[in-house]
């Protein structure tokens, strides 16, 4: 590939890196922190690529008489375009309940706890509900009912859990957090749908068979189901 070519390839990488960084379609590799990162990374590459192109190109014109006998270069090395075409095309699933029920609760211990708003149902992220309730004993939010988001799985015995996949840099490096639902229940429940889900804290706690990490339970009072976020991963789970 000569350097013509290798500046088309870096400027659409660099443009694949912009159209992922200024829409939601990072979230799906990344969590958001690092958008800046990534646009970063995408100027700088398409900054290059046009240098690149505009070096090559002066050398060209002082040339006064042809160079050294030049080869076509090998077709398939364009190859290295499709993967850029699927990133910009073809946005990748998050990862669901089968990812969920292979790995063990990702849950640790908080650092600390921010005070909770005064209302009721208090909103919750599915993680926070999960550290309070296994570490604090639900002291925090005693007294009120809560609300969490996330994604449905069911184990093999049929017991149905809430999950969000906590991340601390990237997709690749997801680990779930479950919440074990009792109560009043939808009768029927689809993997991987979202559900939003009101209801109050239990002291039952039960344990993940994957790494026997602790999975408590929510007594729920309410259920409906909600779209799926355009940021379907968690990134405070080692906060």
């Amino acid at each position: 590939m000569n350097r013509q070519a290798q500046a088309a390839v870096m400027f659409l990488v660099g443009a694949a890196l912009l159209h992922a960084g200024m829409t939601d379609l990072y979230l799906r590799y990344v969590k958001a922190g690092l958008q800046p990162l990534i646009l970063a990374a995408g100027a700088v590459l398409i900054a290059s690529a046009l240098a690149t192109a505009y070096y090559e190109w002066r050398r060209a014109r002082r040339r006064t008489t042809p160079s050294e006998h030049s080869h076509p270069e090998p077709r398939i090395s364009w190859l290295l375009v499709l993967p850029l075409l699927a990133l910009i095309l073809v946005a990748p699933p998050a990862l669901g309940s089968y990812s969920a029920m292979r790995a063990g609760t990702a849950l640790q211990q908080p650092y600390g706890y921010m005070e909770l708003p005064k209302s009721d149902p208090i909103p919750l992220n599915l993680v926070d509900y999960a550290g309070r309730a296994v570490y604090d004993h639900g002291r925090s939010f005693q007294g009120h009912s809560v609300r969490i988001a996330g994604f449905v799985t069911v184990d093999p015995k049929g017991t149905p859990y809430l999950v969000r996949m906590a991340l601390n840099c990237c997709a690749a490096d997801a680990q779930p957090v479950k919440v074990a639902l009792t109560g009043k229940i939808p009768p029927v429940l689809q993997p991987d749908a979202w559900l939003q889900v009101t209801g109050t804290y239990t002291a039952r706690v039960t344990h993940d068979p994957v790494n026997n990490g602790p999975i408590p339970y929510l007594q729920v009072t309410e259920a409906e189901p909600i779209p799926v976020p355009s940021d379907p991963y968690d990134e405070t789970w080692n906060n």
